[in-house]
């Protein structure tokens, strides 16, 4: 008997101290936020917060009179109160976790953006695994009122695109907090990010029209990637210095590029695979390094005359793509000695010998 009133005591104080979901928050109670927005305002910050709104992001309806996502703005003395003052406005807390892309207006990155860092790792809601962007030209909170029509969420859209671009066409970075705060923080590196404008009609692109017409009046694109001295923006480099940029740093998976043909014309390739080494070295007691790149490619496409069942035209083509991606190299790795080796796949080879006859194009 003492034995079970015992137990039974003891069963009772550990149900007491077993809190269960003490801190849970409903999601009925949450603003879930996909894009955050940071301007300067003076001495203060702009932070714009795009949130979805659930019951339209989902809805499968033909059409909607909703927004599949809502926009909140407020200013403050820190990022941080600027997102508390939201609640004014907002019937939800704005919940942080779910943040799939960071737009810092260019006037805030060309102040510095430390304090903004500082903010985003300190926050135990914000993860690490979304992309920062510089707005060119703009402001962050212009580029989250931008409405997209292939995904319903711009941030959503936004955070694809540059997944994609990287992927497939090179001049873009994809940029992670934590990748960002090693850039920054090493010694010796400079921090980039992929720029992003909105085109056309800015102001129609905030409306409904921009997402009822076959042709969007204002979208959002990459712009070239934004160059960090420090935490503070420096420079912007273009398309072809960008992709360059990423050839030396060995981050190109998948791009497509064209060389002018020996006897006049152009012919395109797809690099499917390319590999970089820098190494270090003292050159007559001064530093120097040498960079080598080495590229296996398809021909894409051919827009002149050439002869591509033979064996020495395509070692001319690979000759002429080496000088080509050496030549724009050299314009972002001044100093550098650039060895650029190029192949052409066998398969390529095979299938162009299969279906083209000698002496066409």
């Amino acid at each position: 008997m003492v034995r079970n009133l015992l137990l039974l005591f003891l069963s009772a104080v550990l149900l007491a101290t077993a809190t269960g979901c003490w801190n849970r928050r409903e999601l009925n109670t949450l603003a879930i936020a996909v894009g955050l927005g940071i301007d300067r305002a003076g001495d203060n910050y702009k932070v714009s917060v795009q949130v979805v709104n659930p019951g339209q992001a989902a809805s499968r309806k033909g059409e909607s009179l909703r927004s599949p996502v809502v926009l909140y703005r407020a200013t403050g003395a820190s990022i941080i109160e600027a997102m508390r003052k939201m609640t004014k406005e907002s019937p939800r807390n704005i919940y942080s976790s779910h943040v799939r892309v960071v737009v810092l207006g260019e006037s805030l990155a060309r102040e510095g953006i430390g304090e903004v860092l500082d903010f985003m790792s300190r926050d135990h809601e914000f993860r690490t695994d979304f992309y920062i962007v510089v707005a060119r030209d703009d402001e962050a909170a212009n580029l989250l009122s931008i409405m997209t029509s292939l995904e319903k969420i711009p941030s959503i859209e936004l955070f694809d695109s540059l997944e994609t671009s990287q992927r497939t066409w090179a001049p873009s970075v994809k940029v992670t907090l934590d990748k960002l705060i090693s850039s920054l923080t090493t010694a010796g590196k400079h921090a980039v990010l992929t720029g992003v404008r909105a085109t056309g009609d800015v102001e129609a692109g905030k409306t409904e029209k921009n997402i009822t017409s076959l042709i969007q009046k204002s979208r959002l694109k990459s712009a070239g990637l934004a160059v960090f001295n420090g935490d503070k923006l420096i420079g912007w480099l273009d398309d072809t210095e960008s992709k360059a940029y990423n050839f030396l740093t060995d981050n190109v998976e998948n791009t497509i590029g064209y060389a002018n043909c020996p006897e006049g014309g152009r012919f395109s390739v797809e690099v499917i695979r390319s590999k970089t080494i820098v190494k270090g070295k003292l050159a007559g007691g001064a530093p120097a390094i040498d960079v080598n790149i080495r590229t296996e490619a398809n021909v894409g496409e051919v827009a002149c005359r050439i002869d591509l069942t033979k064996a020495n035209s395509i070692e001319t083509l690979e000759t002429i793509g080496e000088k080509t991606v050496k030549e724009f190299s050299k314009r972002r790795s001044k100093g550098c000695k650039t060895n650029i080796k190029w192949t052409f796949s066998d398969s390529v080879k095979c299938s162009i010998a299969r279906n083209r006859k000698p002496g066409k194009r």
